[in-house]
């Protein structure tokens, strides 16, 4: 499965060449002033709006699979995804950048490989408890590569230090959805990331700071 990042951005980097992007507390279009923020290109504000509605995506799901199975493990994680989105909102407004999630309907992504991609998962969380927390340790993956992606694709200080503290709640939502997942005698496999980058992950502790999720 391919990342939500690999097959939306394209469509987001075309769609910010069309927005302000502020280079300082001048506004948008206006040389820095004092104090001005760092500057965000077109590529940086396009990965800003595309995570925003990724993160969306994640709580919308698991609020799904919550209406579906009455499981805390997903009431829990969805308030971390909200806090998740939220940090990002406040980065765009930060930076004068339109909210693709802003009329927040649950189930609803202005892009239609993200609506595909929700409608997907949650078709398959619905086969059973079990593939439902499947589904989530799946979204957890591919967002851990995905904000791996950003950080590396910006040097803007904002925006590194959000995307690792989402990081790290993914990392942590990960060893929730798999330490349930093995509650039931099932072993997990990777199903996006190097098996060897979710041992890794697996094998480390709950981390602390940031955006971590409750313990379930």
């Amino acid at each position: 499965m391919k990342s939500y990042r690999t097959l939306v951005m394209a469509t987001l980097l075309g769609a910010s060449m069309t927005l302000p992007v502020l280079a300082g507390n001048g506004g948008p279009g206006k040389g820095p002033g004092v104090g001005a923020l760092p500057q965000i290109d077109a590529n940086e504000a396009a990965t800003l709006s595309f995570m925003r509605e990724e993160e969306k995506l994640a709580r919308d799901v698991y609020l799904d699979m919550n209406d579906l199975w009455d499981a805390v493990i997903f009431v829990n994680i969805a308030a971390s995804e909200q806090q998740h989105m939220d940090t990002l909102l406040q980065l765009l407004d930060k930076y004068g950048l339109p909210d693709p999630a802003e009329l927040d309907i649950p189930g609803w992504f202005s892009d239609q490989n993200l609506q595909t991609l929700y409608d997907d998962l949650v078709d398959r969380g619905r086969a059973s408890y079990a593939e439902a927390l499947q589904v989530g340790a799946l979204i957890e993956e591919v967002d851990i590569e995905d904000l791996q992606l950003a950080i590396e694709e910006t040097d803007n200080a904002d925006l590194q230090n959000a995307y690792e503290n989402l990081m790290r709640g993914s990392r942590n939502h990960l060893r929730a959805f798999v330490a349930e997942i093995e509650r039931a005698g099932v072993v997990y496999e990777a199903q996006h990331l190097d098996p060897a980058i979710v041992d890794v992950i697996l094998d480390s502790p709950v981390e602390r700071g940031g955006s971590s999720k409750k313990r379930n």
